[in-house]
């Protein structure tokens, strides 16, 4: 029985290295969002932090300050919505095994 118990816990302890390796490499990268028309676009880091906001001069002149505030907010939220994918493949190797090997053991 102990054989079991100290290759699960070996099993676990790999686990956590490579969740804690893939949230190293998440946080590294770098992932871009625009808005529709491409008027604005974002850049963020896997952290969640927003490095640059660039905003089309055309955009500056052609839209009020509340329309270019809901055309930000639209690539703001591209680019949340594109860190989220980016995070979800990253962890999926991991989130398959562990899901194929808890139906095994049923």
């Amino acid at each position: 029985m102990t054989p079991d118990i100290d290759g699960l816990l070996e099993q676990i302890r790999q686990q956590q290295e490579d969740v804690a390796r893939i949230q190293r490499g998440v946080e590294a990268m770098e992932v871009k969002g625009a808005s529709r028309g491409s008027e604005v676009s974002v850049t963020l880091r896997g952290s969640g932090r927003f490095t640059e906001i660039a905003i089309d001069a055309e955009a500056q002149r052609r839209y009020n300050a509340e329309d270019l505030g809901g055309i930000v907010l639209e690539a703001v939220n591209d680019g949340l919505t594109k860190l989220a994918e980016a995070t979800k493949a990253r962890f999926a190797p991991i989130l398959e095994a562990s899901a194929g090997s808890s139906s095994s053991t049923g």
